[in-house]
């Protein structure tokens, strides 16, 4: 299915989130140029393309890091890209990146229960510090951090420094810190660099099983995962989106195959996403 880009005009702005017509530029070059797509809720929509294409510029503007010069994004209906990353939480967003960024002088269990900072009174810093505002909130932090380990089977790590874990591990520590704030809307920035077959096919499950409580948009250039995990694909090339659709009408559009993603994607073609959502136009 290849995207209209006038499409994006006039976006819904109802539930989940929308990019509606998002354009970037840095130093007169463009990142983006009128891009939109939507995530609605319970489903996992993957981004993209290949170097270049603009995939982290659009998860940079959604996470609030870069501010775009037209076009707008929205979550449940609000404005967000005006707003500061750490304002995110608030709105039920979280986000890992592609460094998975744990913080070595807290233990695994410690690294996730700063996770959940947003849902107490407690500031970043004095969660970071352990300085818990009461031994209640501590409590229940650590118990909804140690449920958090144990469903991504990491439990036994708990006590661990991150730096001493395989990456794999500190991939899943990274997203049960980012499930601790209890998002409705999760976003993955290549969250299978670095892994290898079977801990990709792990992390495949973990997102499918995402979707009973959270949205997920995932910018990815395994298209191995995104095929099995996708409900929706959003494809980028040069900042502007070119096709979109499921991941089986993706993988059998000609000027994707060819053009962009290659031999590796059409010979996925009879591959499919979870089958949540055939999609209307996203982009």
């Amino acid at each position: 299915m290849t995207a209209g880009l006038s499409q994006g005009a006039g976006l819904s702005q109802g539930a989940g989130l929308t990019v509606d017509e998002v354009s970037v530029s840095f130093g007169g070059l463009a990142a983006l140029s009128d891009v939109s797509l939507q995530v609605r809720p319970g489903e996992v929509v993957g981004v993209i393309g290949p170097n270049g294409a603009g995939k982290t510029t659009l998860f940079n503007v959604v996470c609030g890091f870069v501010n775009p010069q037209s076009g707008t994004i929205t979550y449940n209906g609000q404005r967000i890209d005006r707003r500061k990353p750490h304002h995110l939480t608030q709105l039920g967003i979280a986000r890992t990146l592609q460094g998975v960024g744990l913080w070595n002088g807290l233990s695994v269990i410690e690294n996730v229960m700063a996770g959940g900072q947003a849902k107490t009174h407690t500031g970043v810093a004095s969660a970071l510090l352990g300085l818990w505002r009461s031994s209640r909130e501590e409590t229940h932090l650590r118990q909804r951090a140690g449920e958090l380990l144990h469903e991504f089977e990491i439990e036994q790590f708990a006590d661990w420094n991150p730096k001493a874990l395989p990456y794999a591990v500190q991939k899943r520590t990274a997203m049960a810190r980012a499930l601790m704030a209890e998002p409705t809307l999760l976003l993955l920035d290549e969250p299978a660099s670095g892994l290898s077959k079977g801990e990709m096919d792990e992390l495949s499950h973990l997102v499918i099983e995402l979707r009973s409580s959270a949205s997920v948009l995932l910018v990815e250039h395994h298209m191995d995962l995104v095929m099995s995990t996708c409900d929706r694909l959003v494809v980028l090339n040069f900042g502007q989106v070119i096709a979109h659709g499921t991941p089986a009408e993706v993988s059998a559009n000609p000027e994707v195959t060819t053009a962009y993603l290659g031999n590796e994607v059409h010979a996925m073609g009879t591959g499919t996403g979870t089958g949540a959502s055939t999609g209307a136009s996203d982009a």
